[in-house]
């Protein structure tokens, strides 16, 4: 096994919750900025990582890093990086990145020149001139940030959002990492009921429902890294086994999911499904304002549809009146709630007991965060 710098991608504000669940997997952070987490780990840190990191967008091997203020420099330091580890004689690399206050601000041309930089490396590891890139793919990321230049491999492939559950959709749809990243806020337990009123297609339920399950998020799907003679098959074999015996079937899981929109609470009935966690949610057609929870220390987690999306106004002051109005009657309940209404705490009549700030795409929301009475601490 090697020692590897990973590198995990992170949607501003949740760099918090990724660096939990990479200490969770047990390991080391070494560094965090610029919603890059930075971790140690070897090739089974980039199997576990893919398969169980639940809020991150993707997971990278961090080749090099290094100020470049010519062309030259990027080329001579990319000539210097050990592809011929990674890459085989007939591996597929694709270049791409994003070049930000540099003087090497032409991405097009930083993408040539890395890319005849590994040519010209490979060319001198195995002796030859041209490379079919037929097999399996390497893709190269790089990022160039006021001159210091980040080197990377995407282990990915698709984002980690793409879980695979995801056969039936609504408009607007939350990414699964994001609904992860909030639930992971919300301190959610599988022995606490959990409800949520506006549930669309149900990722915030979904979501909920495979943390208390413990079901590893990547666990139905593939990652380009699995093609990588790099990486023994093996491990991945061990990885999945040991995440199929890790869930936790008899986990008290309840959850309450409802929409006052019949397709979306179809829909949603459909992925939980895919997810294999439709026998622990609850899902029903009704309006917010049919909200009768009547156990005590349970969590609303929801996602109104703000009006910069999908709704109006009107609609939503209504609902802010219907939570509010549940709300003030159950004091030993928490309520977490993301929106992108900045009236939101006024409408509801009081303000959170703490905020967020998060980004949804590209839409910058809140995460409006009420804590209800502790439960008693048991014997």
């Amino acid at each position: 096994m090697s020692t590897l710098d990973l590198m995990a991608t992170a949607t501003f504000g949740l760099e918090a919750v990724v660096k939990r669940e990479i200490e969770a997997l047990g390991y080391p952070i070494v560094d965090s900025r610029d919603a890059r987490i930075t971790y140690a780990a070897d090739e089974r840190g980039i199997v576990r990582s893919n398969l169980w990191l639940r809020s991150a967008d993707r997971v990278y091997v961090r080749l090099a890093e290094f100020d470049a203020l010519s062309f030259e420099d990027l080329f001579q330091n990319c000539t210097a990086i050990p592809w011929e580890k990674w890459i085989p004689q007939d591996g597929r690399f694709p270049v791409a990145g994003t070049s930000v206050k540099s003087g090497l601000h032409s991405v097009p041309d930083c993408q040539a020149i890395i890319k005849k930089a590994i040519v010209t490396r490979l060319q001198h590891t195995y002796d030859r001139e041209w490379f079919p890139e037929t097999g399996a793919q390497y893709p190269v990321r790089f990022t160039i940030l006021k001159d210091r230049v980040t080197v990377m491999l995407d282990t990915s492939g698709e984002g980690l959002h793409k879980r695979g559950y995801r056969v039936s959709d609504v408009e607007a749809p939350m990414k699964e990492t994001l609904a992860a990243a909030l639930i992971g806020l919300s301190f959610y337990r599988a022995d606490r009921l959990m409800t949520d009123p506006m549930c669309g297609s149900g990722t915030l339920a979904i979501e909920a429902a495979m943390l208390g399950r413990n079901i590893a998020p990547g666990l139905s799907r593939a990652f380009v890294s699995q093609e990588w003679a790099a990486i023994p098959q093996e491990l991945w074999a061990q990885e999945k086994r040991a995440a199929y015996e890790a869930i936790d079937h008899d986990a008290p899981v309840r959850i309450h999911a409802s929409d006052r929109d019949r397709k979306a609470v179809e829909a949603a009935k459909a992925n939980a499904a895919e997810a294999g966690v439709e026998d622990c949610i609850d899902f029903r057609v009704a309006p917010v304002s049919d909200l009768a929870e009547k156990e005590p220390y349970g969590m609303i987690i929801t996602n109104p549809p703000y009006a910069q999306r999908i709704g109006t106004q009107k609609h939503l002051n209504g609902i802010y009146r219907d939570l509010a109005a549940f709300m003030a009657t159950r004091p030993t309940w928490s309520l977490f709630l993301l929106t992108a209404d900045p009236s939101f705490e006024g409408r509801f009549g009081r303000p959170a007991d703490r905020k967020r700030k998060l980004y949804n795409g590209r839409l910058q929301v809140c995460y409006y965060q009420y804590h209800g009475q502790r439960p008693p601490v048991r014997a």
